[in-house]
């Protein structure tokens, strides 16, 4: 290993020409390993995927290192050619991403500074731009209050938490009643479990959305302890949007707030069009509100909107190291009230980068865009004899539907179809889409494929091609033909361990 910090350091005035050399081996390594993978997701399954990735980079700390161009160049060859890409059409599975280049290259920047979060004489300047861009989006989300805030969080998980663990603390002496439907996110659940809070109590939904007149009598049953209304913008499973006017209505005579989780609908704000679909959101205490969703950010880019900044007082923590009195009050900031965590990285400067990039407008476009695909997308699946599209709207982003040899079958063996498609495109390296249980025209409940359209510049011809591989993959699944997709394919990159003279480390 060589000496001087110019060889090691990324920051610094000579860090830059190091990392320049290096950020070249990885850009080079990610371009050969896309084309060697050869689709959206690596073939073979996790077997085949860990003997590749273990004959790349096993031992992972070997005796003596084999040096920073050959350790990154095996290393991202081995996470690229068996990456799941979402830049790729036919990768449609999650709320997962493709980001924008201008988030990624602020992202490097952001690493190299390596300015952490937690005080100022750690993030002098990227304080100023967390807090310029976290107004940026309080107003966004409460445009009408008169002081709100937010926090940038680490995704929906963290900022759901931080959501009940201010009305907790609002709440006290308490219990908190947590209510949430049954379309609620699990990190809804989950928070209460670690906040030490009574389970929540689960609203039946119709049509994947909240049903008020439930909530109505679940408010009423619960006699006027102090209660959290969680309201979901975007679910999961079908991108439904509950009835955010009504259940605001309901929440208000009865005395209890209300979180919506907008994790995933929370951008379509940026549209004019399309934020009158987010109606109601404004009249939420707290909003959970993520980008590394339908905002294009590297993971992670999550925000909690608040409707006061005094909301997020209970944050507040005094330690001597970090925001000592003497210094706040000479006029130092304090940046430890602004999350749950101590250290934690710049991700506002990412989104910052964007921001200012794209402008409301640019924004808007590929929102708009990711929403006419699936629409038009939605349309492509009516018109195929061999499919059929789960009643309804779409919603938001997201597709559901399933192949009509599925339907032929009895309940159980028609959803063994479905999923088998599944795997057998997955294991293939052909396609990644989701699976979600949702309720069908009849009311019964039946298995489906997802397609949660996000890329915010593939059009709507790049996806098509998802429609005859189902439609491919389900006839063999129901002939018997299909085997699970398994066995040690050859295609995308192939099973077979890297040739030694390939390798750039021993």
């Amino acid at each position: 290993m060589s000496g001087g910090t110019g060889d090691l350091l990324a920051g610094g005035a000579d860090g830059p020409d190091r990392l320049r050399a290096l950020t070249s081996v990885v850009l080079d390594t990610l371009e050969t390993a896309a084309r060697a993978r050869g689709g959206p997701l690596p073939a073979g399954g996790p077997d085949a995927v860990a003997r590749r990735t273990a004959a790349l980079c096993d031992p992972v700390l070997p005796e003596e290192g084999v040096g920073a161009e050959a350790a990154l160049a095996d290393l991202v060859r081995a996470v690229a050619e068996g990456a799941a890409d979402p830049a790729d059409p036919a990768c449609t599975a999650h709320l997962h991403c493709p980001p924008l280049a201008v988030a990624v290259a602020a992202e490097v920047a952001g690493a190299a500074l390596n300015p952490s979060m937690d005080s100022w004489d750690q993030a002098p300047a990227a304080g100023v731009i967390e807090e310029l861009t976290t107004a940026a989006l309080a107003r966004i989300v409460h445009p009408d209050a008169p002081a709100p805030d937010a926090l940038i969080t680490s995704g929906g998980t963290e900022s759901n938490l931080v959501a009940l663990l201010l009305a907790r603390e609002r709440a006290a002496p308490g219990p908190l009643r947590v209510v949430t439907g049954a379309n609620a996110h699990h990190s809804v659940h989950r928070a209460a479990w670690m906040l030490g809070l009574p389970a929540p109590v689960v609203v039946p939904c119709r049509d994947g959305r909240i049903d008020p007149a439930a909530l109505d009598r679940t408010l009423a049953a619960l006699d006027g302890a102090p209660a959290l209304v969680v309201a979901t913008a975007g679910t999961t499973d079908e991108g439904r949007i509950d009835p955010l006017p009504e259940i605001a209505d309901i929440a208000e005579r009865y005395g209890a707030e209300l979180h919506v989780d907008a994790a995933y609908g929370g951008p379509l704000l940026f549209s004019e069009r399309l934020a009158p679909l987010l109606k109601g959101l404004d009249r939420a205490v707290s909003v959970t509100f993520d980008l590394h969703k339908l905002g294009w950010q590297p993971v992670a880019a999550g925000v909690l909107a608040v409707a006061d900044t005094t909301l997020l007082a209970p944050l507040s923590l005094r330690t001597d190291y970090l925001n000592a009195d003497d210094d706040t009050e000479a006029g130092l900031p304090d940046l430890l009230g602004r999350s749950i965590r101590t250290t934690r990285r710049p991700d506002a400067l990412k989104i910052a980068a964007t921001f200012r990039a794209l402008g409301r407008r640019g924004l808007s476009e590929l929102v708009e865009h990711c929403v006419r695909t699936a629409e038009e997308f939605g349309r492509a699946v009516d018109a195929r004899p061999a499919l059929r599209r789960r009643p309804g709207p779409i919603g938001i982003s997201t597709v559901l539907f399933r192949p009509v040899v599925a339907d032929a079958r009895g309940p159980e063996a028609g959803d063994a179809v479905v999923a088998e498609v599944r795997r057998t495109l997955l294991l293939d390296g052909r396609a990644v889409l989701g699976r979600a249980v949702a309720e069908d025209g009849d009311g019964h409940h039946r298995l489906w494929l997802k397609a949660t359209l996000l890329h915010p510049v593939a059009a709507t011809a790049d996806l098509l091609p998802l429609l005859d591989l189902v439609a491919e993959a389900a006839e063999r699944a129901a002939s018997g033909e299909g085997d699970g997709g398994g066995g040690d394919s050859e295609g995308g990159g192939g099973d077979t361990a890297a040739p030694a003279e390939e390798r750039l480390s021993p």
